[in-house]
């Protein structure tokens, strides 16, 4: 995508789109000369029907602004007609699109083919046109002369005094030293989602051994815990076994769903089950942390597969957001 500049010149290419002839001296007959003197390259295109009278008028006209180069848009429908444009600002490289005084469809129609190559289109408009939008203005002090003698090419359109315009049905303009464009850039796509940044060795490392902290420190609760019992109408509930594999499972499930690692899910993991392991030894004096019978079956057997199970589950998919827009469409 090119990068262009502000129609300042220094080689720029810009495509002219005006309705018929006259409106490229009236409008933006200054710009032209600006841009012509700069070495820029200028390119004027027209909407409607030019007559031969016009032809050579509008040669004239664009000749006094160091421009010769024009051409008839086809009129045909809106594909046709976006074909064309599209094809005038590949033949010309066009750097931006500046648009006068032509009806909405044209003008949505130019619009879209700049901003699908990704140039400006500068709208000519009047600070009268355009109340509270920041424009673009260009200095066209030094051809102003040239715009006169452009628009004198053209008597059959208005009547020039010195620098008063009179247009046939009788309203006059002053023509200054300044042409305005109203700027509209193509949208900006929306950013996408960056990729989460990929963990370091040294962070990992250390979620590692965060990990397997955890896992040595529920093991060794789990299995003081796990042999506790409550009695609740003659019946003893291993309550402290299932608060054991129920903190086991929230453990590793939770920093599975939270780190994302099964790295550091298999360090807790190793260092719960070894903890276990360890404890279910018998001590130098005979002590039993995990003895026989069912409740130590389990608990050297249950952990191991919950560890399994979260370790072999698929990756787990990130959060959804909601589904409103907050772009404001």
């Amino acid at each position: 995508m090119r990068t262009p500049m502000v129609m300042s010149g220094s080689g720029e290419r810009i495509l002219f789109l005006h309705a018929r002839p006259g409106d490229e001296s009236a409008l933006t007959g200054g710009t032209i000369a600006r841009l012509r003197a700069d070495g820029s390259r200028v390119v004027v295109l027209y909407a409607e029907v030019v007559s031969e009278a016009d032809a050579a008028a509008t040669s004239a006209a664009l000749a006094l602004l160091g421009a010769r180069s024009w051409q008839l848009l086809p009129q045909g429908s809106r594909p046709e007609l976006a074909t064309a444009l599209i094809a005038a600002i590949e033949e010309l490289d066009a750097t931006a699109v500046v648009v006068g005084a032509v009806d909405e469809g044209v003008r949505g129609a130019v619009t879209a083919a700049a901003h699908e190559a990704g140039l400006p289109v500068f709208l000519a408009r009047t600070v009268r046109q355009a109340p509270g939008q920041r424009l673009v203005a260009i200095d066209i002090g030094d051809h102003l002369a040239q715009k006169l003698r452009a628009l004198g090419r053209f008597p059959e359109r208005w009547r020039l005094t010195e620098r008063t315009r009179t247009l046939a049905d009788g309203t006059t303009d002053l023509i200054t030293d300044t042409e305005t464009f109203l700027r509209a850039d193509a949208p900006r796509p929306a950013p996408l989602a960056s990729a989460p940044a990929r963990p370091t060795l040294a962070n990992r490392s250390l979620a590692g051994l965060g990990g397997l902290l955890l896992g040595i420190l529920f093991g060794v609760l789990g299995t003081i815990a796990h042999q506790v019992t409550l009695t609740l109408f003659g019946v003893a509930l291993p309550i402290g076994l299932t608060i054991a594999f129920v903190g086991i499972g929230a453990l590793l499930l939770g920093l599975r769903l939270v780190v994302g690692d099964r790295y550091v899910v298999g360090l807790a993991a190793a260092g719960l089950l070894l903890t276990i392991f360890v404890l279910s030894l018998r001590g130098s004096g005979g002590s039993v942390l995990v003895p026989a019978g069912l409740p130590g079956t389990l608990w050297t057997v249950v952990p191991a597969l919950i560890a399994a199970f979260v370790l072999a589950w698929p990756k787990l998919p990130p959060p959804r957001r909601s589904g409103l827009r907050t772009d404001g469409a």
